[in-house]
């Protein structure tokens, strides 16, 4: 198991070496100057040399992706060319929005599917089932901002039962904060719901027709008994797949929902940044979100050992 783990993290440490290759090479080759931008189109040449020099710029390709990848490792994510204040600092206030949004919907997301899938898999072909299905195809159909709108449309403007965006922060009490992060975690979360659910149900389904599961029916136990007692548990692998996908999506999705909301968070920061041309905290937050997805992938391959005694198995007679 150690050297199965070894070689985890081994694939770990290179894919994320090479996701920070990528990232700075886009960077890189995408048209405009950052100096230029920041000074406007009438910067003399000698003053946009000046600033080049000091914000690193004219140093070699190779120099300056060692010092990046060295700030990453160290904690020194460079100075915003927009805010003049360390990216680590603007990451640092930003992600107390973004990552409880996150969580929280995947909260929700999960909540309302796994009942959701199950619910429909043990009523296969029955009006629930369809119903469901139904639901569940609508909603992978609209997409998140579509039910953002609809959600301050109702609640917000229509009903008056939550903010339609801005966010109240976290020292206004969490009563408050949560109440400022709800109808952007449903916005989020109702479209992910119905893609797990589809997974879940087509999972449960398949399970249902081992013969394990037939062996403990025929031995006398119900149909709910045997579903959550055998067919569930071994349906959760390909479902954990997505769940983690999901996560990874989530966070990196907020893009949208916090420009629609007004939400002060990474993706409304990653936003802005884009716009103002700001590449060290547009390749910050890129890499953050990606070392998020390579993590978030590595946990679920640690879920499977857990889930699935098979895989140890595997894993020991490779070895």
């Amino acid at each position: 198991m150690a050297l199965v783990l070894a070689r985890r993290f081994a694939a770990l440490a290179v894919t994320l070496v090479a996701a920070t290759m990528i990232i700075f090479l886009i960077m890189e080759i995408l048209p405009g100057d950052p100096a230029a931008i920041i000074l406007g189109v009438g910067a003399q040449p000698d003053t946009l040399a000046a600033l080049r020099a000091e914000l690193g710029l004219d140093l070699p390709v190779g120099t300056r992706y060692g010092r990046w990848v060295l700030g990453l490792v160290t904690g020194d994510l460079g100075q915003s060319y927009t805010y003049s204040v360390p990216v680590s600092e603007l990451i640092g206030e930003r992600i107390w929005v973004s990552l409880p949004l996150a969580l929280i919907s995947m909260v929700l997301t999960v909540l309302i599917a796994i009942p959701a899938g199950v619910f429909a898999a043990s009523r296969r072909g029955r009006l629930a089932d369809t119903g469901v299905s139904a639901l569940a195809q609508i909603g992978i159909a609209i997409p998140n901002f579509w039910f953002a709108m609809l959600l301050i449309l109702v609640f917000a403007v229509s009903l008056g039962w939550a903010p339609a965006g801005g966010f109240a922060g976290w020292d206004q009490g969490p009563g408050s904060a949560l109440r400022s992060l709800a109808l952007p975690a449903i916005a989020l979360a109702l479209p992910q719901a119905a893609i797990l659910t589809r997974v879940t149900r087509s999972s449960v389904l398949e399970t249902l027709g081992e013969d394990y599961v037939r062996t403990a029916r025929a031995k006398g136990l119900t149909l709910n008994a045997a579903l959550w007692r055998h067919a569930v548990r071994n349906a959760l692998i390909p479902v954990v797949t997505i769940m983690g996908l999901q996560f990874s999506f989530l966070l990196a999705g907020t893009i949208i929902i916090e420009n629609v909301f007004y939400l002060p968070g990474l993706g409304r920061l990653l936003f802005q940044a884009i716009a103002q041309r700001d590449l060290i905290v547009v390749k910050d937050l890129v890499v953050l979100l990606a070392g998020t997805v390579v993590i978030v992938n590595f946990l679920v391959d640690l879920a499977y050992l857990a889930l699935d005694p098979r895989l140890r198995q595997a894993h020991a007679h490779a070895l």
